[in-house]
């Protein structure tokens, strides 16, 4: 498998356990006809991993859904930055908000602590290396993460 279905296979898994037979409360008080946007707020410093990959939950769960990103992938981010506004249907926003905040703050995470212990060794030839250590069916996200981060 390819980096991509190996992505696009947890992608599908996490969506499926996540809303199952539908969000039932999103249906039970969003209007189908509901339009509107979000935001992703950063709550602290750090770098920013997973914007690719939320663009891809964004475009499975509604190809209608429009993402302006002003963020990427390996930013130095800061509390009260905005990495991205997501419009279009509620709905489909709200069902894809929890994968992709979950996706992306784990993949920050790892990026963060990556690129922390990067700096520390700079000047030296130590480098930091990811492991196959990692979580089932996340491996190749945290890996992406560790090189985001300035890791190998």
């Amino acid at each position: 498998m390819k980096v991509t279905e190996l992505t696009d296979a947890l992608i599908d898994l996490a969506l499926a356990e996540d809303i199952g037979d539908g969000d039932h409360t999103t249906l039970s008080c969003i209007p189908i006809q509901a339009i509107g946007q979000s935001k992703l707020l950063i709550k602290q410093h750090g770098i920013l991993a997973g914007v690719d990959v939320a663009l891809e939950v964004f475009q499975r769960v509604d190809p209608d859904l429009q993402v302006e990103v002003f963020l990427n992938d390996g930013a130095e981010i800061h509390r009260g930055d905005v990495a991205f506004i997501v419009s279009g249907s509620v709905r489909s926003i709200l069902q894809a908000e929890r994968l992709v905040l979950n996706i992306m703050q784990r993949m920050s995470g790892i990026a963060t602590v990556t690129h922390r212990y990067v700096r520390q060794l700079e000047g030296t030839s130590a480098k930091v290396l990811d492991t196959r250590k990692t979580t089932p069916g996340m491996r190749m996200l945290e890996k992406q993460a560790v090189k985001i981060g300035g890791g190998t």
